[in-house]
């Protein structure tokens, strides 16, 4: 049975286009997804997120629960507030998931998981749990919605809209957040833009979303998400990395911390293996579209897109990819799209920050 967000009979008020992602009936766009990428690059967007779950972790043995399950290194997250991208590894070193967790006191952790993989998830988390026998407590808590709020004028809407907010939020760094009374304010996002993600009462969600609705911000759905995800770098689970792909071989070594001497599911494997794949961005330098799966040609070998686009913010097409080992910035390759080999330039990962372009 397909699920719905809090916000579901208020995307149709808005006239969303619905389909299915992930199990949830969730807006695909609003009319244009190319406006509402365009609103939050130059202005302000906000999206419906409340299908991704929140899930609090309490107890003595909250931190050494995270410092065995997650490839990253809580202990990095010595200020309450801060927060961290990490995976979650199998045995084999593939991504479960990806999440970030917070740190919001001693004991005290929220993690936020993808909507589609959110009961295996739970059901992995809980397992290793029970393993490892360590006195700690899962809650998904589904009675919080959340909504990203994201562009250049993404703050001073937010404010507008709940200026109670503002003292509290307005020296807030990238990756980090804080909590004003029941309303969760994190400075994350998944558009290379400025902003905040809000978890508040399901019962709260409409009303703000009408608020900030009437301030100006454009509802977006998951076309926009998706276009802004890839010009930004972000990988997407289920495209860029799963149970088969590990971090490394996803551009996440970053986020893969080898050199603490504590263990974590999948360590070994990542050391035995190493990385084996350079992940690496796509521009189409010929007409035609990049799209996942298609084969990518170097002089090093064969790759493969995993994810690609029309760039709505450079007007080109782009891609992420994983190369053979070799490849780098600057190289050109050969991409098969309908039978044919057009050319592309390889790039760092990252294409749009800020409403502008990082291709050199």
């Amino acid at each position: 049975m397909t699920q719905k967000t809090v916000l579901n009979d208020t995307h149709r008020r808005f006239s969303a286009k619905m389909v299915d992602f992930g199990g949830w009936d969730m807006p695909l766009h609003y009319g244009s997804q190319i406006e509402e990428h365009h609103a939050v690059r130059r202005d302000c967007g906000m999206f419906d997120v409340s299908h991704m779950c929140a899930v609090d972790c309490r107890g003595p043995d909250a931190r050494p629960f995270l410092l065995r399950l997650l490839a990253n290194n809580v202990d990095k997250l010595k200020t309450p507030g801060k927060a961290l991208y990490s995976a979650m590894l199998n045995e084999t070193g593939g991504v479960v998931d990806d999440l970030i967790v917070y740190f919001v006191g001693e004991g005290d952790y929220r993690l936020v998981i993808n909507a589609g993989t959110a009961a295996k998830d739970l059901a992995w988390m809980a397992a290793r749990l029970a393993e490892w026998r360590l006195d700690a407590t899962l809650t998904p808590r589904r009675d919080l919605a959340m909504i990203a709020v994201q562009g250049p004028n993404a703050r001073a809407r937010v404010w507008q809209a709940l200026p109670e907010t503002r003292a509290a939020s307005e020296g807030l760094k990238p990756f980090f957040a804080v909590t004003v009374g029941d309303l969760f304010i994190a400075s994350t996002g998944y558009t290379g833009e400025d902003g905040f993600e809000i978890a508040l009462p399901a019962a709260r969600a409409e009303v703000l979303w009408q608020a900030l609705a009437d301030l100006g911000v454009r509802p977006c759905g998951l076309g926009a998400r998706d276009t802004l995800r890839l010009e930004a770098g972000m990988n997407l689970y289920g495209q860029d990395m799963d149970e088969t792909v590990s971090p490394l071989d996803a551009g996440l070594a970053w986020t893969v911390d080898l050199a603490a001497p504590r263990d974590f599911v999948g360590k070994n494997a990542l050391l035995a293996h190493g990385q084996r794949w350079q992940f690496l961005g796509l521009v189409l330098e010929d007409r035609g579209v990049l799209r996942a799966h298609q084969k990518v040609f170097a002089a090093q070998g064969e790759g493969e897109i995993t994810s690609g686009t029309f760039s709505p913010t450079l007007q080109q097409s782009i891609a992420l990819a994983r190369l053979p080992s070799g490849v780098v910035p600057g190289d050109r390759v050969q991409v098969e799209i309908r039978d044919k080999r057009l050319t592309a330039r390889v790039v760092r990962p990252l294409f749009v920050r800020h409403g502008a372009s990082q291709l050199a």
